[in-house]
């Protein structure tokens, strides 16, 4: 099966790189944005019909959360728009596409996990244009969106090393503990993707919305400390609520996942948050 990998640059790109090689039957095209701009329809079209494309997995995105309020056309085009271009050409040459949504497209006014099924109403335009994205990828018969929260990785720019940064620069750190989430080890997401190709290339793909995250519960503040403890830091971490940190894109208060429906239609077993952590500070 030739699968397409876009946004192959950022933390689950390169995550997905790492574990291509564990799956020989696979040819798999690692594009970015200088290989392969997807806002281009006559780019895409191009691209599938030139390599036979079966299947798509697009961790492409517009990530900048706070930016994209005052430019949310930009955010549209690549969240939205792009997802469109691809979504037709998998439409057209009968093939699958697994595209990578976010816990933004709920209000986060929740108070017990979201399933797949809870009303989707975001709050910002980050998460607007993802919502659209989900909706512009399911127009093609054969798609799985994957939402998923607080993303790291020992690739790129994340959270968890910042966190290692600054625990090394200072002696405190104020970090909110009034959201709640649940980290999601990018390394372990691409293993659950890696799953659902399977699942595709055997023509039992079930398609439809499905969550992944690690599993446990956590607030920012709960995160960091757990960085510093595992890290061997001294930085001493200390809670503060969202208002005292403001910021242009408001963030869910409460986005902890339901990852049920994803656990029973693919088998994926999912680790716990603390353990992929110790995992992703090995890689470190």
């Amino acid at each position: 099966m030739n699968i397409l990998v876009t946004g192959s640059n950022g933390q689950l790109g390169n995550e997905l790189r790492k574990v291509s090689g564990n799956y020989p039957a696979f040819r798999f095209f690692f594009t970015d944005v200088a290989e392969l701009d997807i806002t281009g329809p006559g780019a895409v079209t191009d691209f599938f019909e030139e390599n036979r494309i079966q299947a798509v997995i697009n961790c492409a995105a517009y990530t900048a959360v706070d930016k994209a309020e005052s430019d949310e056309p930009a955010a549209t085009r690549i969240n939205a728009t792009a997802v469109g271009h691809l979504a037709k050409a998998c439409d057209q040459a009968g093939a699958t596409l697994i595209h990578v949504s976010t816990d933004y497209v709920y209000d986060g006014c929740s108070c017990k996990p979201y399933g797949e099924e809870h009303y989707a109403a975001p709050a910002s335009a980050y998460g607007r244009s993802k919502l659209a994205g989900e909706e512009a990828a399911l127009s093609t018969p054969k798609s799985v969106v994957i939402r998923t929260s607080w993303l790291y990785s020992s690739f790129g720019n994340n959270f968890v090393k910042t966190m290692i940064r600054l625990g090394k620069e200072r002696e405190t750190l104020n970090v909110v503990f009034d959201q709640i989430g649940t980290p999601t080890y990018a390394a372990d997401l691409a293993q659950a993707i890696m799953v659902i190709a399977g699942r595709a290339e055997q023509n039992t793909l079930k398609r439809g919305i499905f969550h992944y995250s690690n599993e446990g519960v956590c607030s920012w503040y709960d995160f960091a400390h757990e960085i510093m403890q595992q890290a061997g830091l001294k930085c001493a971490v200390k809670p503060i609520e969202t208002k005292d940190y403001p910021a242009p894109a408001p963030r869910p208060h409460y986005s902890v996942l339901n990852k049920a429906r994803i656990r029973e239609t693919y088998g994926i077993e999912i680790p716990h948050w603390k353990d992929s952590l110790m995992k992703c500070l090995a890689e470190l």
